[in-house]
């Protein structure tokens, strides 16, 4: 849900440079966690992990996030977010082979109802092609989707690391963020204070509690409905932009909203129908 605000707050923050942005939020994400510890001093343990813990999660956090600003630069913005956007048709499939799990038919087609919806709503209801032939930033969208769902899955293989310790990813990712910034761009700092306003929201809401909350759902929640529900972050981010006043209403939207909902509630029958064989014999 927080992530819906990605495209709405990150528009709002001007023309800051896209590693200088990622530096300056994940720094805030960061330290959303780090400032809890002040009334937990017994959190910061968290950070005590194995080495798989923080590698996988600096691989899903930074390599994720860094390449995709690399692919969006590379290739034409719609193109790559269709690629990118494979990642939750990937964390239903990859999820298969957690134990205790299993993939279910209605499974796939809640995620490629979804699927359908976000080519809708990021492509406007156009066709789908790559225009001007493979790209590297196509390859390395294709890297991205493989990356998050792979991070996703694999989190709940280390469901005994507290959430505390997305806190460290942020950090590391802001670190590794600022560093190409310096490499490969020139510094602009926002000028008005919506400017700041956004950015400050940006690192503490969708960069930060929204890291928080994904990383206890991938341990202990139903993470092919997850993968599922996810593809309701593109079409909430367009409704975002229009309702801010950032573009246009297209009929792609409803029809992007008919088949996200769809998909979700498809995906999710095996919640919806005990709840509803319960109330049954009561009624």
């Amino acid at each position: 849900m927080t992530w819906s605000f990605l495209a709405l707050l990150s528009t709002a923050a001007g023309p800051i440079p896209p590693f200088q942005l990622a530096a300056m939020t994940f720094f805030l994400g960061g330290m959303v966690g780090v400032a809890s510890w002040i009334f937990r001093p017994q959190a910061i343990r968290s950070l005590r992990q194995p080495w798989q813990v923080w590698a996988l999660g600096v691989a899903g956090l930074c390599i994720y996030h860094c390449a995709y600003f690399f692919a969006i630069q590379s290739a034409p913005p719609v193109e790559v977010s269709l690629i990118a956007y494979l990642w939750p048709l990937l964390i239903v499939v990859f999820a298969a082979f957690l134990p205790g799990e299993r993939l279910r038919f209605h499974h796939i087609i809640g995620v490629l109802l979804g699927l359908a919806g976000a080519v809708a709503i990021i492509s406007k209801g156009g066709s789908v092609g790559l225009a001007g032939g493979i790209m590297p930033g196509h390859i390395i969208a294709l890297f991205c989707a493989f990356v998050w769902s792979g991070y996703s899955v694999l989190s709940r293989r280390f469901g005994q690391a507290p959430v505390d310790v997305v806190a460290g990813y942020c950090l590391i990712t802001s670190a590794v963020a600022f560093l190409l910034h310096l490499g490969l761009e020139e510094t602009v700092w926002p000028a008005p204070a919506a400017q700041w306003a956004a950015i400050a929201t940006l690192g503490t809401i969708p960069l930060g509690a929204g890291f928080y909350a994904w990383d206890w759902g991938c341990k202990h929640g139903d993470i092919m409905i997850l993968g599922a529900l996810s593809y309701a972050a593109p079409l909430l981010s367009v409704v975002a932009l229009l309702v801010f006043g950032f573009g246009t209403y297209h009929w792609s939207i409803g029809l992007a909203c008919a088949l996200i909902v769809l998909g979700a509630l498809t995906a999710a029958k095996d919640m919806i129908l005990p709840k509803l064989k319960e109330t049954a014999p009561a009624e």
